[in-house]
């Protein structure tokens, strides 16, 4: 079962697992297409709970896209929101009217490094602290919704997710074209740490995380997290220019405003559990990461 199924990470999610054989149902917000989909409502926690709690695994990936508007106090109390409501409905339906006692599955809670802040050179994992920041915020709520599940002693992974990279979406489609022609250098400060991951190996991590005994929170990114400008620089030269300029903070603030602050925040995150559980990445590095997106455009 998937929520958040037509996301970038949800749809190769999706893909990845009917190829895998096995079957998908994802929740969807207007009349179900087929057997395939489940209609479901969070803003008023409409869902059917027969078919969360028959599911061996309920993904949770649903909320407001960050990056798709202006981050107004108004848009950043949807993107709480829209979090908050998914996060509770699907909580409501695991636990049913027996406290989780008859749900034998697992729940995979989406996440995002976020939750950290921005942390300049500080070394980061699973354990360390919250940040203070306004998405920081928003993480901590998302994720706390989660609690009753856990209390309840179903396996729950909390699959934090740095900076995904594609040749489409998320990245792609607001830095991509200016660094694949040499117009963009940095964003702000070009020392700032990016804790990424390339879509492909993020969708390998979540299912490697589905298939092993954890549970509590992963960080989903890359074990070699990259500077800003060596991150601009990587996909400058995979498509064959040079890097470009850096673009101030203060021309960012007034372009986008503050959801520039995903990209903009210092994270030097270090993936522990996937370290010691033995994941293997494609694309460890932002050059073999880079290499792999413009291939693949």
């Amino acid at each position: 079962m998937i929520a958040g199924s037509s996301g970038l990470i949800g749809t190769a999610l999706k893909k990845d697992l009917h190829e895998g054989g096995h079957d998908v149902v994802a929740l969807v917000r207007r009349s179900p297409a087929g057997p395939h989909e489940s209609r479901w409502d969070p803003a008023t926690g409409a869902i059917d709970a027969d078919v969360i709690r028959s599911a061996d695994v309920v993904v949770n990936l649903a909320g407001a896209s960050i990056g798709a508007k202006r981050l107004t106090d108004s848009y950043a109390a949807e993107v709480r929101r829209s979090r908050v409501d998914s996060t509770r409905t699907i909580v409501r339906a695991i636990l049913g009217d027996d406290a989780g006692a008859g749900f034998s599955g697992m729940l995979l809670q989406g996440s995002a490094m976020g939750f950290y802040g921005d942390r300049a050179e500080e070394r980061l994992d699973e354990a360390s602290s919250p940040g203070r920041t306004l998405l920081s915020g928003i993480v901590l709520d998302w994720e706390a919704e989660a609690q009753p599940v856990r209390d309840a002693g179903v396996r729950v992974v909390t699959a934090r997710t740095g900076l995904v990279l594609a040749s489409h979406g998320g990245f792609a489609e607001r830095l991509l074209p200016l660094t694949s022609r040499g117009l963009l250098g940095s964003l702000g400060r070009p020392d700032t740490w990016h804790s990424w991951i390339a879509l492909e190996d993020h969708i390998r991590a979540l299912r490697f995380l589905i298939d092993s005994d954890h549970h509590g929170v992963a960080l989903c990114i890359s074990p070699h997290p990259a500077r800003d400008a060596a991150l601009m620089r990587a996909f400058s030269e995979a498509a064959g220019r040079r890097p470009g300029f850096r673009v101030p903070k203060t021309v960012l603030d007034i372009a986008v405003g503050r959801a520039i602050e995903d990209l903009l925040t210092s994270q030097h995150g270090s993936p522990t559990v996937l370290t010691r559980l033995g994941f293997a990445w494609r694309h460890p590095t932002v050059e073999d990461a880079a290499r792999w997106v413009m291939a693949a455009r």
